[in-house]
Formats: C-alpha cells, structure tokens, sequence
C-alpha cells in the first residue's frame, strides 16, 4: 500500500493536478466562521471618507476586503448588529470605529432638511484699497435637523471565500435595454456613464452597467442592481434624462441642447492652478475648473441671469458671484458649483465651471477633486440620454430564492455524487475505480471554483449550470478511459499506451465539439449565456488537460498493482 501510494505522488501528471488544486485553494481562500461586516464601498466627502477608510477597489478579491469588528468598543459579528450599533447615534458625535487594518474616529454629520427660506442681507467689502462696501440680500434656505447623515459605509455580511455570487444568487433586478436606433461605442459609453450617474444619484448601490449584443447584431444595456425592485429600477431607466442649470429661479441651460461642449481634455479642465490644493483643519481640499461652451441662447440667459447678482469673495479669497449654479438632473439636486466673478452680466458663450474636493491628505484631496469633476462633465455631457432606450427585458431576482438555490444545489450535488459512486461500483465492482473517479469530479469543481475566483469572475444560475454539463462530461470522459482499460486488458506496456492513446482520442474529439458549440454562447442572448458557455470551456478544458491525465495515471497505477 505504502509502494502504491509512493508511486501516486511521484507520478508527474498527479503531481501536477495536486499543484493547480493548491493554487486554486489558495484563489478561493475559504474562510471559517468569519466575524465583522465587509466594507463594499465608501461614499465620497462622507463621514467614512473623512475618517480616512479607503474605498474598496472593485477588482478588490472579497476576502481582502475591510471588516469592520467593532463600533464603540461593540462588536460587530453581523449586519443586523451594525445597523443596531448605528439606530441610536446622535448629530456631531464621536465614534470610535475598529477595523481588521486600524482604528478610525468618525464625526457624525447632522441631517440638515430644508423647511423653507427666508433673506438675509450682508455687508460686503467690493474695493479693499476704497474700503468701499455694499449690502447684499440673499435668499437662503431655513434648515432643521433631523437624525444624522449616513455614515457612508456600504456594507455585505463578511465574505467566506473570493468566490462572486452573481445576481441571481445575490438578487436584484436585471433590465436589458436596446437604443431605438444604432450607436457607435462612443454613444454606448455614453449611455452606459450617465446611466451609472443617475442610478447612483437615486441611492441604488451596487450597480453594474454593461453593453452587449447578439448574434444578430442587435445592441443592449444590462443593467444590474442588488437589492433593487423592479418597478423602481424601470422608472428610472425608462426615462430618458433632464438635466438643468439653475441661478436663481431661472433655467440658464439645459443639458444636450444649451452646452454644445465640454472639455475633458487637461489644456482645459483640472486642478485650478488659482486655488490650488491648501491644508483646512485635519484634511486638505483642492479646488477644480473646467470650460463648457454654451449656445447663444443659453448665453443671453445667463448673462441676464449673473447680471442681478453681487460680487464676493470666497473662502480663498478669490472673487465669485453671490449665488451658486445649481444642478438638476430630472427635478433632484446633485450639485451647486461657484460661479466666477468674470461671467457676471457678459453673455459669453465659453465659461469655467468650478467645484472643489477634501480629503484627508492631499493625494485623497487630489483624487476626490477629479472624481467630482469627471462627474460634474459627465452629467453636463449626458444628462440626457442620445436616444431613447427601450425596455427588452426585465428580472426580478430574491435574494431568498438565491439562497435557497444554493442549498438545494449543494443536497443535489451530494446526492448526484453518491448515485455516481453507487453506479461505478455496481458496474465495475471494485474502489480502485469508484474513489478516483469521484476525486477526479470533485478536484475538477475545486479548479473551476478556483479560476473563476482568481479572475473574479460572478457565479449566476448560468455558470453553475455550466459547471454542472462539465462535471457530467468529465464522469462520461473518464466511463470512456476505464473502459478503454477494462477492455481486453493486457499487462503490456504497449497495450497500455495505445488503450489510453485511443480513450484520449475520443475525449479530444469530445472536447473540441463542445468548444465550437459554447463559443457561439459566448454572444448570443444578449450576453446572458456568457457565464454558461466561459464555465463549460473552463472547465472542460481543466479536465482535459488536467484531471483526466491524472485520473489515467490513478487507474493504470491503481489496476497494475
């Protein structure tokens, strides 16, 4: 027994199915009874972000991601005890918040809601060397508190492994989209940003938007959310967009109609050289500025529009209007940006738009800054849609039944795994056959598993179905080799070598047809059959190359003794 097993580990094929399965646990990086919540995402210029807590990178393997462990000296073994921990804080408290990577104080933020306006007047000084003032009256809005912002953090139940679950496992809705008429890539991009914006605008966290097309040639957006309904997600995707610019209570521009450009080029959008990034507190903030060109019309209007208002300085002393353009992207606010002083009464087509960003050091501040004015270009580029999208297609996915799926998978596999082993050992009435050929299946599910966690890749319905149909050929592949081996067997070397060269023969052909026949796959349906066709060659292809060698060797060392 003890020779037998020496000649298993020293056979080069063994071997080398022994090294994929180690990488492959390595990939998967199961995790046992793991404690905490992940951090999925921080939202930016939050309470999280200030605190300096990094946003995890979507590439970001789950099981690396940040837990937090404890809030106040609370542990934290679970969503529900996070969202308790977070039910009682007060406006402007301190909260001291552990992590498996360091210890944070958050400053909880209060929730200011508009409650109505009112005018106030302010004396301002407009010539330093005159020591000249005026009175400004401006409108503002008369807030109150209630509760406290969110702290920013976008949290999951702490991962058990690097494996992805798909929406179908996660739940959600999925909506295919096609545009009404062809767009180029470009258009496509388009599309697919400012969708991304306004699903994020809403509050819908988790969002994955992608375009894809079929065999036909036809275009579509996917678009998937977690832990969205339907009906909710239609409304907003069916509309095509409004985007407006607002000084006052004057539209001065709408967007796709008034701005006949935007830059994103670095000639003409960036840090502003005139504010730079400067230290503010504990953090660091950075001012930002970029060129829009506007048609004659949207000129006039914001030139009547900037022409009733007064010029002052702001906090780095640089001269603005005294009131700030605001953003609407279909009737929501996302943003108000400064105006600069030059544009006041002039009916100019080419203006700056400026914005800042903090953080808490100034590559964070240098970052943050960008970001928020990629999106400000975004959102003045495509607030509203270059076509009209129409619903294909729509999927309600719960995230019980998700759950349930993978319960009932797991008892069937189990089940289907002992049915195999029951049927080999009735029909060739010996363990030498029966014990490597289920650890052949399942050191291929292990590899398979293992891929699709390196490379990050969403286990849906469609995959695991992919894995099942690989699974089911390689029992048959291997049916095929032990009859090859039963058949006639002879203690030769040369009968060995031909029986296993034409069992290989048969399983290659197999393969290469089952190749050709998923890459169509690959394409069709919109994309959705991707997950089914890429698992099947996947893992096909591991069985071919990998454990089916072994599993030759296993047998030819095994039946020899």
């Amino acid at each position: 027994m003890n020779e037998t097993l020496k000649k298993l580990l020293m056979n080069g094929r063994v071997i080398t199915l022994l090294i994929f399965i180690i990488f492959a646990i390595v990939a998967i990086n199961p995790q046992f009874n793991p404690e905490g919540v992940a951090i999925r995402s921080i939202t930016m210029n939050s309470s999280a972000a200030l605190a300096g807590i990094e946003n995890p990178k979507p590439t970001l393997a789950p099981t690396k991601r940040e837990l937090i462990i404890a809030l106040n000296n609370l542990p934290i073994k679970s969503v529900e005890e996070y969202t308790s921990a977070i039910a009682n804080l007060k406006p402007n408290q301190t909260i001291t918040l552990q992590t498996n990577k360091g210890l944070y104080s958050l400053m909880t933020k209060p929730k200011l809601v508009v409650v109505g306006y009112e005018n106030i007047t302010e004396e301002i000084i407009t010539n330093q060397t005159t020591n000249s003032t005026s009175l400004v009256t401006r409108i503002v809005p008369k807030t109150e508190e209630q509760g406290i912002e969110p702290l920013g953090l976008s949290i999951s139940e702490a991962p058990s492994s690097n494996l992805r679950k798909g929406l179908d496992l996660q739940g959600g809705t999925r909506v295919v989209l096609q545009p009404e008429t062809f767009q180029t890539e470009e258009d496509l991009d388009i599309i697919i940003s400012n969708m991304q914006e306004r699903l994020n605008v809403y509050g819908l966290s988790d969002v994955v938007v992608k375009s894809s097309g079929d065999l036909s040639g036809n275009q579509y957006v996917i678009v998937e959310i977690a832990g969205a309904n339907e009906e909710e997600v239609k409304e907003l995707l069916a509309k095509q967009g409004k985007f407006e610019a607002v000084i006052g209570n004057t539209t001065v521009f709408r967007g796709g109609t008034d701005i006949t450009y935007v830059c994103r080029s670095a000639d003409c959008s960036g840090i502003d050289p005139r504010v730079g990034c400067q230290q503010s507190g504990d953090g660091w903030f950075c001012g930002f500025s970029f060129s829009i060109s506007l048609s004659p019309e949207a000129a006039r209007r914001q030139a009547d529009a900037t022409g009733k208002l007064q010029i002052i300085p702001d906090a780095s002393g640089s001269p603005i209007l005294s009131d700030n353009i605001r953003f609407y992207l279909d009737d929501k606010e996302v943003d108000s940006l400064q105006i600069g002083a030059e544009l006041r009464g002039r009916a100019t087509t080419e203006i700056s738009i400026r914005g800042s960003g903090n953080g808490i050091s100034e590559q964070d501040a240098i970052t943050n800054t960008l970001e928020s004015m990629k999106r400000q270009q975004t959102i003045l580029t495509t607030g509203s849609l270059p076509v009209k999208m129409n619903i294909v297609k729509t999927d309600n996915l719960s995230a019980s039944l998700g759950a349930q799926f993978i319960n009932n998978a797991l008892w069937v596999g189990l089940v289907a795994l002992i049915a195999v082993c029951v049927v080999i050992l009735l029909m060739y009435r010996t363990w030498k056959v029966a014990i490597p050929m289920i650890l052949s299946s399942c050191c291929e599910l292990i590899l398979i598993f293992g891929l699709a966690a390196l490379i990050g890749w969403n286990l849906d319905l469609a995959a695991i179905a992919g894995v099942i149909v690989a699974i089911g050929t390689g029992v048959n592949d291997q049916i095929v080799i032990t009859d090859e081996t039963f058949s006639k067997r002879a203690n030769s070397q040369e009968n060995w070598l031909k029986r296993f060269k034409k069992a290989f023969f048969i399983i290659m052909a197999a393969y290469a047809t089952m190749v050709v026949a998923m890459i169509p796959l690959l394409f069709a349906g919109a994309g959705l059959l991707k997950g089914f066709a890429l698992t099947s060659i996947m893992a096909i292809s591991f069985g071919v190359f990998v454990t089916r060698p072994a599993y030759a060797a296993v047998l030819k060392i095994l039946l020899k003794e």
